[in-house]
């Protein structure tokens, strides 16, 4: 067994509402979408138009700025929908499924034998490519770079998160598979990071495991990075999402894009929390209708495509996101609590010790989107650098992205952290402000600039 990498920075939510290990596979939604605005960076350029046919595979739009890069249909059937925003800005491609699924094919490569040049040819025009995402930036993987090494996080400490060993038990072949065909794009190794218990992803063979220890945010593919191999100026890696490998196995084994995932729906305001087997993409009330607790008078849900840090807000007739690999239905958290914080609030969970919920580590909570405040001047205290267990100073590179000072962003280690790195430290942060936003502010910028 590998060393175990010990963390003892971070922070566990224990949110009520987690998945009971039961899987149910759910019919085909009523229709299925896919949305540019799930890729960083993307300005689609549209390959169908309504009313057309397509099958499981067939390219709906693709990246003005790298025209290789295509995104497909996730099932077959009739093209019902380009939903248009401001500007005539594409939102989604909506597809209404047939009876009977037919696929696009693809050729079965023999991996050991490919070239490099035959496998990215075959994740492109499958349109399983964008699954590939690069450090830095997170942004989806330029086909013509060489990346150092692949990393592939194979467990998630986010709240609520879906448990992989469960998810992926009958996925071993296509694990492998998908670790061989990444194995031929890069001249360097293919991480695999595991749990300390992994009965079922520590039998997968071919990639380098390495085994965490520690609190959230240890699941996060860029903490494993930063102590595994970091990434210096002019260094590129890619990473993959553990379900999303298992799919690119799939299309090496059987020819075809199955985009079949299970989903952790999970949150205080599920009935039943459980995970569920559906393809990518599905209309959201395919998945939560008559599972949703009765709410009372004048309460509401929210609907989050993702966990509650990361996630992004949606409405029933929206589509799952493309990364997502759980649904989180939590309180809306609209009302306004008079007097709360003169409450002793056994109920609210806190990092400090303001409420006495700190006498109840094990407790799980019900919690809701209330910022219980607003945005207040943003100061050096000390406390996000208890829960990032990287050696980044995030207030000061925060206040970097705000100053767009490209020189300190780059000295204080922006080309490590996107997003989902920083966003426990958003949790926890008093002054209210919109870490993960100014983080992709500051990244942007630095594309822009580069």
């Amino acid at each position: 067994m590998s060393k175990v990498i010990k963390l003892r920075k971070g922070l566990d939510i224990n949110l009520a509402g987690k998945a009971a290990k039961q899987c149910t596979a759910l019919p085909m939604a009523s229709e299925y979408g896919l949305s540019p605005l799930d890729f960083e960076g993307v300005t689609p350029k549209l390959l169908v138009k309504v009313g057309d046919e397509v099958k499981v595979g067939t390219p709906l739009f693709f990246n003005k700025a790298d025209e290789r890069i295509l995104f497909t249909s996730p099932v077959s059937g009739v093209v019902s929908a380009i939903n248009r925003g401001e500007k005539r800005k594409v939102l989604s491609v909506t597809v209404t499924p047939a009876q009977q699924q037919t696929y696009e094919e693809f050729p079965k490569l023999d991996v050991k034998q490919a070239s490099r040049e035959e496998v990215v040819e075959l994740l492109l025009k499958s349109g399983l490519w964008p699954m590939i995402k690069q450090r830095p930036y997170g942004i989806i993987a330029n086909p013509s770079d060489q990346p150092k090494a692949i990393f592939v996080s194979g467990f998630d400490t986010a709240p609520l998160a879906p448990d992989y060993e469960f998810v992926l038990a009958a996925e071993q072949k296509n694990l492998e598979a998908g670790i061989a065909l990444l194995s031929r794009l890069t001249a360097g190794k293919v991480h695999l990071s595991l749990p300390t218990a992994s009965p079922v992803l520590g039998k997968v063979e071919g990639a380098e495991q390495h085994h965490f220890e520690g609190k959230h945010p240890a699941g996060n593919v860029g903490v494993q990075i930063h102590h595994i191999d970091p990434v210096n100026k002019g260094e590129i890696v890619w990473t993959v999402n553990v379900q999303d490998l298992a799919i690119i196995g799939r299309l090496v084994n059987e020819g075809k894009v199955n985009m079949t995932k299970i989903v952790a729906l999970v949150g205080s305001e599920v009935a039943a929390p459980q995970y569920y087997s559906l393809v990518a993409g599905a209309r959201i009330d395919s998945i939560v209708e008559g599972k949703i607790k009765a709410q009372q008078e004048g309460d509401s849900v929210r609907l989050i495509s993702g966990d509650v840090l990361t996630g992004a807000k949606r409405n029933e007739q929206e589509f799952l996101g493309f990364y997502a690999n759980q649904l989180t239905v939590i309180p809306e958290g609209d009302k306004f609590e008079l007097f709360g914080w003169m409450a002793p609030r056994f109920k609210k969970f806190s990092v400090s010790r303001a409420y006495f919920s700190w006498l109840f580590p094990k407790k799980q909570y019900k919690l809701d989107t209330n910022l219980n405040g607003g945005e207040r001047p943003f100061v050096v205290s000390g406390l996000y650098e208890q829960y990032l267990p990287m050696d980044i100073y995030p207030v000061y590179l925060l206040k970097a992205c705000m100053a767009g000072d490209i020189d300190k962003m780059e000295n204080l280690g922006i080309y490590e952290v996107i997003e989902e790195d920083i966003a426990l430290c958003e949790f926890v942060d008093p002054s209210k402000i919109e870490m993960q936003q100014v983080l992709r502010d500051g990244i942007n910028l630095m594309i822009k600039e580069a």
